[in-house]
């Protein structure tokens, strides 16, 4: 795969230092997220989301410098899900205050999820703002993110994620 396309991959050997789980602890929850590379050397989110104290949300997001877009429409990701809805996110810059949002469903075999990026929404936690879609040359930052509005346990396991 042309390296200008690759967002991640990953394998046992991968650095996954740069990925960095966020919970809604930050804002009193109790939900809890974890990220890991497994045996097969895939990326492993996984976790519980509680309700509690009014959290509900786990996420882990990645930064890094300009990733160009060029040519590419949309952004793909090899993944074996659990049968949950995942939110992919993106930020034009990492100083964003807002993301731009897709939801994508998952089912419990390996499968090639396609975002397109022009129908990625701006939203700030959760709220659709009143800005254009995604159409910028370039992003800082890549990130999951699970909050269905219910308690429960959750894994993602990804393979690769790259621009098409």
């Amino acid at each position: 795969m042309n390296s200008d396309k690759l967002i991640f991959d990953f394998s046992s050997e991968a650095d996954i230092s740069g990925w960095k789980v966020v919970d809604d602890v930050v804002m009193g929850g109790k939900s809890l997220g974890k990220f890991s590379i497994n045996n097969q050397g895939n990326a492993v989110f996984s976790g519980k989301i509680s309700l509690e104290n009014n959290g509900g949300f786990s996420s882990v997001k990645h930064q890094f410098l300009k990733k160009k877009i060029n040519s590419s429409t949309k952004i793909k990701i090899r993944l074996k899900g659990d049968g949950n809805a995942y939110q992919l996110r993106i930020k034009k810059s990492q100083s964003d205050n807002f993301s731009y949002v897709a939801t994508f469903h998952t089912s419990n075999i390996w499968e090639t999820i396609e975002v397109h990026l022009s129908k990625m929404q701006p939203k700030f936690r959760g709220q659709l703002l009143s800005l254009p879609n995604f159409s910028e040359n370039s992003f800082e930052e890549i990130a999951f993110l699970i909050a269905n509005k219910k308690p429960q346990d959750f894994r993602l396991e990804i393979e690769k994620i790259y621009l098409e």
